[in-house]
């Protein structure tokens, strides 16, 4: 792991926010094909993925991810274009920021250790 990183958090003028968490819950629903393994995987309650799953839904112009009713099968879940179109945004931000910050960082890393 780093010595140091940059975490990015989105706060849009909707009021909608964007950070780590909800980025890898979308990653954790495309790597495990549902919500409740995705919550699994992080350690997250299903109704916890489940709300944050609903309100990225609500508050972008098209579902972020599309889910099928569970039954006999089992149901599930995965990202639409869109959804992995954030995903994507998202790591390019967040590359883009660590390179434009690293020397920053290290030297702040620097000075904490005196």
């Amino acid at each position: 792991m780093d010595a140091h990183r940059l975490t990015i958090r989105m706060d849009f003028a909707t009021g909608t926010r964007v950070g780590p968490g909800k980025i890898a819950l979308l990653e954790a629903v495309a790597a495990e094909g549902s919500i409740s393994g995705a919550g699994r995987k992080l350690k997250m309650s299903y109704k916890r993925a489940w709300d944050l799953v609903e309100e990225l839904n609500k508050n972008f112009g098209a579902p972020l991810v599309s889910k099928a009713p569970g039954g006999v099968n089992g149901g599930g879940a995965q990202l639409t274009e869109a959804g992995k179109a954030v995903v994507k945004h998202y790591r390019e931000i967040e590359r883009a920021a660590h390179a434009a910050a690293d020397a920053d960082l290290t030297a702040i890393a620097r000075l904490l250790m005196g």
